[in-house]
């Protein structure tokens, strides 16, 4: 699953504002920008205000999507920390996704996604890029809850896996699935609210490998009450004991 990213390059914090308004100029609200947040690491289950790029403009959303039919507090505490991953399989049958993906698909600005891989019980964290791109998009989903006791307004949305491939195989290898990273030909394409079932389905598939990059970091990223949100988190780290394990197999 994704449930840890970055959204920054090496050098310079990239802005999903920049990334914005690389898009084509459809349907895009003449607004001021909310002020963005930038982050080396940070965690879905801290449910953190990430920029997300909808049909119609640039949003702050909640990592942990709310259905809106959700009728309290207590219930929306309880079910976004389930909802920060949607499966693609699924998707479409699941009541927290269904009215979602049909018509109220994003795209989630980003410089890089986390992994942890397990070898002889302990776990290494990969940080993963794109080959020849400083950020993507990963295809995301949203809801817009109100919470009724208060009338506050609170935006979410859910990251999109699929099954990983043969790269994320390798380092999501226990669970095997990666977050669904969209090409910038797909990226418009995804947004469009018009587009039928068979359609966004298709959309829903595994990045090729080929065009990924990823090292392992720091064992210090496994430690969620550290502050992980540090430059340093990644920086390369080898492993003896990765190569050893990866020369065992051939």
């Amino acid at each position: 699953m994704c449930f840890t990213v970055s959204i920054m390059r090496e050098g310079k914090l990239i802005s999903a504002e920049e990334y914005y308004a690389s898009l084509p100029p459809v349907k895009k609200k003449k607004t001021i920008l909310p002020q963005l947040p930038f982050h080396n690491l940070v965690s879905g289950f801290s449910h953190p205000a990430l920029p997300i790029i909808t049909q119609d403009g640039l949003y702050l959303s909640n990592w942990g999507l709310i259905p809106s039919w959700v009728k309290d507090q207590e219930s929306a505490n309880d079910l976004r920390s389930k909802t920060l991953n949607a499966v693609g399989e699924t998707v479409f049958e699941k009541p927290s996704f269904r009215k979602s993906i049909a018509s109220q698909r994003c795209l989630f600005p980003v410089s890089g996604f986390y992994e942890w891989r397990e070898v002889n019980g302990v776990k290494y964290p990969y940080y993963i890029q794109l080959a020849e791109k400083d950020y993507f998009s990963l295809g995301s989903i949203y809801d817009n809850w109100i919470n009724r006791q208060t009338g506050e307004m609170l935006n979410t949305f859910s990251i999109i896996t699929t099954p990983a491939n043969p790269l994320m195989e390798k380092i999501h290898n226990l669970k095997k699935r990666m977050p669904l990273i969209l090409t910038q030909e797909d990226e418009m394409k995804w947004l469009d609210p018009d587009l039928k079932t068979e359609q966004i389905k298709d959309l829903i598939k595994p990045f090729p490998e080929s065009k990924m990059t990823a090292y392992t970091i720091s064992r210090n990223a496994n430690n969620a009450r550290n502050n992980r949100d540090v430059p340093g988190i990644q920086d390369r780290v080898d492993y003896p004991e990765l190569i050893e394990a990866d020369n065992s197999l051939f």
